[in-house]
This record gives C-alpha cells, structure tokens and sequence, in this order.
C-alpha cells in the first residue's frame, strides 16, 4: 500500500513538472504562476504545494533531472581514454539526451535565459553541466584547438535544439545537422 502511495506521489510530482515545463516553454519562466499549473492539472493550489512549494522549485528538479543524464553521460566517457571514437559517441548521445524530456528541459533554461539570469543555481547548473562534458572528453593538457573544437562540436548540439530556432529546418533536421558538425569538430 505504502509502495503504491509512493509511486503515485511520483507520477504526480512528474506530471507537475510535464505540466509546468509545457507552461515555462510556450508561454515563459516568468509569465507562468503556480495557480496556473494548478489550473492546467485540475488541482488546487494547495495541492499544487504539497509537492513543490515555487516554480523555481519545480524547475529544480527538472534540471536535476538532465544534470543525472549529463552526469551519466560523464562517467561512461571517464570509463575509458577519451578516444576520438569515444567522444562521437558521446556527441551522439548528448544529442539523444536534446531529443529526449531532457531536451525539452534545456530548450527550457535556453529560452528563458533572460527570467533564469537571476536564479544564480540555475545558471550554474547548466555551465556545471557543459564544463563536466568538455572535461571528460579531452585531458587537462589538450592543446587550445581541441578544447576549442570540443566545447564547438558540444554547444552545436545544444544549440540545435533550441526552439524557434532561425536556423529553419525540423528538430529533427537540425539534430541531424548537429551531428554532422559536431563529428567535423570533435578533435
């Protein structure tokens, strides 16, 4: 019974942040309040506090989320020597992650920079986030053009992936894009 309970105050607390992502990202970090979200999961703003006190609370948790992708990501590639085979693959699979809720949460962070400037964890959490990825791809004594092509061929993934985007193209096409830049700059 206890179990059940549990995993319901789960799917609850994950639909909240499908909810409130879907808010963040269509109509801003900003413009969007808690009564808001409550209103879109036809709850009550009371029970919307019983599992998250703010919106930066839920977001939190949404980036907590990508950071354990990320942080994922990191480990399998300090596995084994950062191989220019090895750091495709780990192209590839931040690209999988962008296409994933992952990557909704970071088209997210992407556009709402401006509101989430002031939300100092935040920011840090996405840079954390980039730097851990440049690290475990190339060792500290890698010359200037490498680190510089790596932290290229990451930021071409995550840039892909942000909405409207003015490059034109499908998600879809803009990740496959990616991938094929990303490949031409990974050292």
């Amino acid at each position: 019974m206890a179990e059940a309970a549990t995993r319901r105050r789960g799917d609850t607390r994950e639909r909240i942040q499908e909810v409130a992502l879907e808010r963040f990202t269509a109509n801003g970090y900003d413009q969007t309040s808690l009564r808001e979200i409550a209103e879109d999961l036809g709850v009550t703003k009371a029970a919307l506090y019983y599992h998250f006190k703010s919106k930066e609370e839920i977001l939190d948790g949404l980036l907590a989320s990508v950071a354990q992708q990320v942080d994922d990501l990191v480990a399998w590639m300090r596995e084994e020597p950062p191989t220019h085979k090895r750091r495709i693959e780990m192209i590839r699979r931040l690209g999988d992650i962008t296409r994933g809720a992952g990557g909704g949460v970071l088209q997210c962070v992407q556009q709402n920079e401006v509101a989430l400037a002031n939300m100092g964890r935040t920011t840090e959490l996405v840079h954390h986030m980039k730097q851990q990825l440049w690290d475990a791809a190339l060792p500290a004594d890698a010359p200037l053009e490498d680190k510089l092509s790596m932290r290229m061929a990451v930021m071409a993934v995550l840039i892909s992936s942000k909405p409207d985007s003015d490059l034109g193209g499908t998600a879809t096409e803009r990740a496959a894009a990616a991938q094929v830049v990303a490949a031409r700059l990974v050292p």
